[in-house]
């Protein structure tokens, strides 16, 4: 034999329960409208969505839970101009603001989990 290829192979376990956010930041203008998106996967049928805002070094802010479609809740302050629904079939749950404003600057995390908090 005079060449070899070799190839590492490294298996791991299967990822079941987490949320995929797309890497890297969004910009959008003033008064325009944004969608963040948000796709998981999960061992359960029982798929509780969340998302939360978080300003600067404050604690993450609740915002609204997903759970089968548009069952679920919202926090009030949030009302006017967040929306989310969660589509089993595509396992995603897009968080759509509207009429943004500076104060809608943060960072946002979705979150899965398989129990109602």
């Amino acid at each position: 034999v005079t060449s070899w290829t070799g190839y590492s192979l490294n298996i791991s376990q299967a990822q079941r329960d987490n949320v995929l956010q797309p890497k890297g930041d969004v910009t959008a203008t003033e008064g325009e409208e944004v969608t963040l998106d948000c796709q998981y996967n999960s061992s359960s049928s029982n798929d509780y969505l969340f998302w939360y805002k978080q300003d600067g070094n404050n604690s993450p802010k609740f915002i609204l839970m997903r759970y089968k479609g548009d069952e679920g809740n919202i926090a009030d302050e949030f009302k006017k101009r967040f929306s989310s629904t969660l589509d089993s079939t595509s396992r995603s749950v897009p968080l759509k603001i509207q009429k943004l404003q500076l104060s809608d600057s943060a960072v946002y995390y979705c979150a899965l989990s398989l129990i109602k908090h």
